[in-house]
């Protein structure tokens, strides 16, 4: 029987039960399982629920199947927040798959330091790589300043790099931001709601947002040796290229101006740049100029970024 520990475990998904059990399966190995799981599920059927049921049914973990009362990320995740009981809340998404021992590392770093406020999972296929030179100069130029690495930090218009592995690192290394992929975060630390209601839909950039806003009075890490594969998946909410740029554009303002207070021109600057080096490298430019013009025109028709 898998050891219990006092998480409870929250996971938006919609339409996606087949890659939902297979990500529960895996959990299921680990030999360590949350206390409480939690599905925030916008699916129109009932397979998701069949299927979250079917799982619960066969292991200690408390099992809660909700009906999404508003589809998003974001929202979901609140909703989720808003009913569980146990002391650390565990996000991850339903397209996850562990490796051995990741929930067991993850939860050891967040037990054994007490001023830690959230923790995150090593994504063994999305991680940070030194950047060739034009990425470098633009990391620079974001920083005000070139660094050894860049690797986990948060540069200037909230531009968030994802943590590095390597031999040489410690388990546990510091960050500045976190995402939601398969982050434990002590309850006490969050703030209630955890995601403003501007993250609608995919969503983007709330993760950054959350753990900032924890970062103020608590660290951040990432436990480099707890590791998951993240087996993203296509989706309704990612199909509109333009849409995403638009929301990219916009939740990214509204992280740098009323969450990281970066209101300067040099701030905006700093953006335009970010933005126009995202055009030039993108794979879809047309489509990213249109979000990015339809993003422009909702920032100038609310000046306050909400």
């Amino acid at each position: 029987m898998a050891m219990q520990i006092p998480i409870s475990a929250i996971i938006p998904t919609i339409e996606r039960a087949a890659i939902l059990q297979r990500t529960l399966e895996s959990l299921t190995a680990q030999g360590v399982l949350p206390a409480e799981l939690i599905v925030v599920d916008g699916s129109i059927g009932d397979d998701t629920k069949k299927a979250v049921l079917q799982w619960g049914a066969n292991v200690v973990t408390k099992v809660i199947w909700e009906r999404a009362t508003t589809r998003g990320a974001a929202a979901q995740r609140n909703q989720g927040v808003a009913i569980a009981t146990q002391p650390y809340i565990w996000f991850f998404d339903d397209d996850i798959l562990f490796e051995s021992d990741c929930v067991t590392r993850l939860w050891l770093a967040i037990e054994a330091d007490p001023k830690l406020g959230g923790v995150n999972a090593m994504i063994t296929n999305q991680r940070y790589h030194p950047p060739r030179i034009i990425s470098r100069t633009v990391f620079a130029l974001l920083n005000s300043g070139n660094e050894p690495t860049f690797a986990g930090r948060l540069l200037g218009p909230a531009v968030n790099l994802l943590p590095e592995d390597g031999d040489g690192l410690p388990e546990v290394v510091p960050t500045e931001w976190l995402n939601t992929t398969c982050t434990i975060y002590r309850r006490e630390a969050l703030p209630d709601p955890p995601f403003h209601s501007i993250f609608t839909g995919y969503s983007m950039m709330e993760d950054v947002s959350l753990s900032v806003m924890v970062g103020r009075h608590w660290n951040l890490a990432n436990a480099r040796t707890a590791r998951i594969f993240h087996d993203s998946q296509p989706g309704a909410h990612k199909s509109d290229p333009i849409a995403l740029a638009e929301m990219q554009l916009v939740n990214r303002h509204y992280v740098m101006t009323r969450i990281l207070g970066r209101t300067r021109v040099r701030d905006y600057a700093k953006l335009i740049i970010w933005e126009m080096f995202q055009l030039a490298t993108g794979s879809r430019r047309g489509a990213g100029l249109r979000g990015k013009l339809r993003g422009l025109r909702q920032l100038l028709a609310r000046p306050d970024g909400r």
